[in-house]
């Protein structure tokens, strides 16, 4: 153990970074004929669509342009919520409705009992609060808001029950339909969050139990430098390896029933202590997001230039979903999810705006000693709450889910001795993942903005901001818990001696606006200014790895006239500081004397896999061979040897994957040559196995490719049928830790995150904007916006953000016209099954 605690020693010590020059983001090489998709019928899309909807109050438009993105147009506030919904449901029906059944736990009514567990635990995690706060919360009118947006999804699902080839492919290769919506689905649902830190607790707390202090420190390095305490009366040793697979379950994507065994959408059930920390691992990697804001004074169009890119798992249909929303009091445009109203990135006639994850702890594990059939709180024994729900299953059964709260929140698991609960700020009313953009893309300058942002409530967010003035500025908001003498980066026990004391208000959290040096930005990298009070306000430890944001600041600092232009290259970027700061350190080490021959004729493997990262300059390119070596070198090779010198093989697992600080301080270790030699040689063989003999036909890109996969693909479809739906591979440069963030999970190296949705703002030249959002807008496989938008993604490449009329009618493609129908009352549907 003591090489953990030699190691805990060094990570206190200042890490700077290795000063590179600035680099335009290479183009990715695609070696790779995309091979034809077979379509579906297309859907034409020149000629009119005129549709008559109750719920409509006036006529209003929707212009679909060339890149598929919907403009819509209305002559009341709210008919642009409605139509927003209407249009929603039009282009990715299936999606929303899978997203709503999952959120609220019905996936049993069309899938089958095998679906009851992932049912019971998303409805742990359902808002169950007052609905008045709860609306109010938002705004004066987000009632009124998702009201309109939802009898609009309604009004679709009617015209598809009248005419069912409106429906997208899906519903009739599973076998069911759609179902109406009500207003209150849209902020019930909170399990499709990012959230956090309730995995990472858990983790610290069992290293803790197995490994000691030193090894939960050594796992994750926390900033601003902190050092946890062990809370008084918790044994880490009596929270089990599956204590929060409820939670995990809760928030899982649907696996579809013909995909994989009966039983496969609760396979964490399964997973081993190691495993599951992968999982968790995997899905800290998607909390990765870049955005800046640069001051008319530094650009070169004298304008404000904002970007914004969020990273989250590549899928078909993608996440995000572009839209512009014009009526009376409202011209906004940019991208959200598409079973949300409003728009969460991009901007209005005045202002940008732009967001990426600010790690507030939200979340805490509640562990509570069992007593008279309730647990211990307060010197004595109280009862858990039990709640009854009703499901009706496809064979015409029904099953009865009891599900169980302490004060505290959802019991998400048992043993013989104790309960475990949690605890989540975006439980509390007002925090509805993303909904509270309704308020804030409507301000019209910093203070409304900032006033909206005080409302804000999840995910906790850098928001970044431009203006048509001229002004620039950055601001954090999110539900932040106010924990008296505790960090929150353990489980607590219930016993009443940790109670969140409120919560913080938002002007606790840093705030800039037009700062001296021109440009804000944030990639989820710690950002709190040197001066934070950081004993005082702990908003949280457990940031991202700097180097996405040190590469933007870096390059920044250096553009004093940046361009439209270079914010597009900036978001392609490849160029890797953390390989550059390891290829530093790798040609600094005394090299341990090698075995067998060395000779200029003859060099060993170690000594070839040295001489290619030598000359590299960490610019991990498609193209590049040097990448290729790196990334196997460090992922497959040298990640599980360190943990393994750490801990010994069998507990090396545990530490995986290393936090960087801790690789780079063991790179000062004397043990690092022989270690390095041994890894080079080993990973060098590996691409010999993999990419052939020769490295001048290595590329990081043949490893390192994007595959779009819909989830019908593997559900056992005919292959004539499956292939309709399927999209063609791309090789891809870069790594979790680059600007153009591709983050690989699992075994392989595939990319699985990123930034599908990118924009590029040229502020108040508004039709100047860029964008891409991959594959494409739509959802369904018929269309042709479902994959046009991937080659141009794949190849770095980005599109027209079109928001003037006489722009969007010049590459307008597609139009659809709407008028009300003589019933003009909103129509939010019946109530969902509960």
């Amino acid at each position: 153990m003591y090489r953990i605690v030699a190691l805990a020693l060094l990570l206190g010590m200042a890490l700077g970074t290795v000063p590179l020059p600035v680099a335009a983001a290479a183009d990715a090489a695609v070696d790779l004929a995309p091979r034809p998709r077979p379509e579906l019928p297309i859907i034409p899309r020149d000629a009119p669509y005129r549709y008559s909807l109750p719920g409509l109050t006036k006529p209003a438009t929707i212009t679909v342009d060339r890149w598929g993105v919907p403009h819509i147009e209305a002559q009341t506030h709210y008919d642009a919520f409605f139509v927003q919904g209407f249009n929603a449901a039009r282009d990715r029906l299936w999606q929303i409705d899978l997203w709503r059944r999952r959120g609220l736990g019905t996936l049993s009514t069309v899938f089958g009992r095998d679906y009851l567990d992932q049912d019971r635990a998303a409805r742990l995690f359902l808002y169950r609060g007052d609905m008045y706060r709860e609306w109010l919360a938002y705004g004066s009118d987000a009632k009124r808001i998702a009201t309109a947006f939802t009898a609009g999804i309604n009004a679709y699902i009617r015209l598809t029950e009248a005419d069912p080839d409106l429906l997208a492919p899906e519903f009739g290769l599973l076998g069911y339909r759609p179902e109406r919506w009500d207003p209150s689905d849209v902020v019930r649902i909170r399990s499709h969050g990012l959230w956090r830190n309730l995995t990472t607790e858990v983790r610290r707390a069992r290293l803790w139990c197995t490994l000691g202090e030193d090894a939960s420190r050594v796992r994750k390095v926390l900033e601003p430098r902190w050092r946890t305490r062990l809370p008084a009366g918790l044994d880490p040793c009596v929270i089990p390896a599956d204590v929060l697979d409820t939670y995990r379950l809760a928030k899982q994507p649907v696996v579809l029933p013909s995909q994989a065994s009966s039983t496969a959408q609760i396979r964490a059930k399964r997973l081993t202590p190691a495993e599951r920390d992968r999982l968790d691992d995997a899905e800290a990697a998607t909390l990765g997001s870049n955005n800046w804001a640069v001051a008319p004074q530094r650009t070169a169009t004298g304008r404000a230039i904002l970007a914004d890119d969020p990273h989250r798992g590549h899928a078909i249909p993608s996440l995000r979903y572009i839209a512009h929303l014009r009526a009376p009091g409202l011209d906004v445009i940019g991208a959200g999810e598409p079973a949300l109203p409003g728009l969460s990135i991009g901007h209005n006639e005045r202002i940008a705006f732009g967001l990426t994850i600010f790690p507030i702890d939200q979340e805490d594990l509640y562990v509570y000693v069992k007593q008279r059939g309730g647990y211990f709180y307060n010197g004595e024994a109280e009862a858990l709450r039990l709640v009854e729900e009703t499901l009706t299953l496809p064979d015409g059964e029904t099953e009865t889910l009891q599900l169980r709260f302490t004060r505290h929140g959802p019991v998400i698991h048992e043993t013989d001795k104790f309960v475990f609960a949690a605890r989540a700020a975006w439980l509390e009313p007002g925090m509805a993942p993303y909904f509270g953009s309704v308020e804030y893309m409507r301000a019209q300058n910093w203070r409304t903005f900032v006033a909206a942002l005080n409302r804000w409530g999840a995910p906790s967010e850098n928001q970044v901001y431009a203006d048509i003035d001229g002004n620039i500025g950055f601001k954090p908001a999110g539900l932040f818990p106010k924990r008296a003498g505790w960090d929150g980066l353990l489980p607590v026990p219930g016993d009443g001696r940790y109670e969140w004391q409120g919560f913080y208000d938002m002007d606790v959290l840093p705030e800039e606006y037009n700062p001296e040096r021109g440009y804000v930005s944030s990639a989820n990298a710690l950002n709190l200014p040197g001066d934070y009070p950081i004993d005082r306000y702990p908003v949280g430890f457990e940031w991202s790895a700097p180097w996405r944001h040190r590469r933007i600041v870096d390059v920044l600092a250096e553009q004093p006239k940046h361009s439209l232009n270079d914010s597009l290259a900036l978001q392609r970027d490849y160029q890797s500081l953390l390989a550059a700061r390891i290829v530093a350190a790798l040609n600094t080490q005394t090299r341990a004397t090698p075995t067998g021959s060395d000779s200029p004729d003859d060099p060993t493997p170690a000594t070839q896999a040295r001489a290619l990262l030598s000359a590299w300059d960490g610019v991990l390119s498609a193209d590049s061979a040097a990448g290729a070596l790196f990334r196997v070198w460090l992922r497959n090779h040298l990640d599980p040897a360190v943990a393994t010198w750490l801990v010994g093989p069998e507990q090396a697992a545990e530490l995986q994957p290393l936090d960087r600080y801790t690789l780079l301080s063991f790179l000062e270790q004397d043990a690092a040559p022989t270690l390095i030699e041994e890894t080079l040689a080993s990973a060098w063989e590996d691409l010999r196995a993999r990419l052939g003999d020769d490295p001048a036909n290595w590329r990081w890109g043949t490893l390192h490719q994007i595959r779009f996969q819909h989830p019908l693909l593997t559900a056992g479809l005919a292959a004539d049928t499956g292939q309709a739906f399927a999209l063609p591979p791309y090789p891809r440069g870069g790594s979790g830790n680059t600007a153009n963030a591709t983050t690989a999970r699992g075994e392989g190296f595939d990319v699985t995150n990123g930034a599908s949705f990118r924009m590029v703002l040229d502020v108040g030249n508004w039709d100047a904007a860029r964008m891409t959002n991959a594959p494409g807008q739509s959802g369904d496989p018929r269309s042709p916006f479902y994959g046009d938008l991937l080659e141009g993604w794949a190849t770095e490449g980005h599109f027209p953000l079109l928001y003037s009329k006489e722009a969007v009618e010049k590459d307008a493609v597609l139009r659809i016209e709407l008028t009300p129908a003589p019933e003009t009352a909103l129509d939010g549907g019946a109530p969902a099954a509960r």
